[in-house]
């Protein structure tokens, strides 16, 4: 899913994708497909809402 914005990760890079978990909007280096989940929620940390 394409999103506008920046990353709620990292703060720098163009949002691309929404977490299916958090529903936070995070750039592609924060974004894990296999889990269709931000970088934080793929570990199990959670996305931070």
């Amino acid at each position: 899913m394409s999103v506008a914005g920046l990353c709620h990760v990292c703060e720098s890079a163009a949002a691309r994708h929404t977490c299916g978990l958090c529903g936070q909007a995070v750039c592609v280096d924060h974004w894990q497909s296999t889990a269709n989940a931000c970088s934080a929620c793929a570990r199990g940390t959670g996305g931070g809402v």
